[in-house]
């Protein structure tokens, strides 16, 4: 399935996959070139990620479990690592240089099932 993510009138993706699994959150974004078919992942049941074996930077929002932003963080490179965000239940990765400042700390995010 896939979502389409926004918080008030700005579309952050159009086409938002959902790693819920254990090997799907697991894998993540790792080893590919690009997203191919779909524009962000939501990791689920998430406080922190690490972009080992990533190809590209990431813009990442870190998210409690009603989609209000906890923190963010632009342009992340390959084989960093964040911190622990213990009231994040879940993160969404986005290209980097998707976000350039457009989302603040506090905001809610709103998602719809697109097919």
């Amino acid at each position: 399935m896939l979502y389409e993510i926004k918080f008030k009138e700005n579309i952050l993706c159009k086409k938002a996959k959902i790693a819920k699994s254990f090997s799907d959150r697991l894998v993540g974004l790792m080893f590919k070139k690009h997203m191919k078919n779909f524009d962000g992942l939501l990791i689920t049941q998430c406080n922190s990620i690490h972009t080992m074996f990533m190809r590209y930077k990431l813009d990442l929002i870190f998210l409690d479990k009603n989609l209000n932003v906890i923190k963010i963080i632009e342009n992340i490179k390959p084989w960093r690592m964040t911190l622990m965000y213990f009231k994040s239940t879940q993160v969404l990765e986005l290209e980097g240089g998707s976000l350039n400042g457009s989302i603040q700390k506090g905001e809610q995010l709103e998602m719809k099932c697109i097919n």
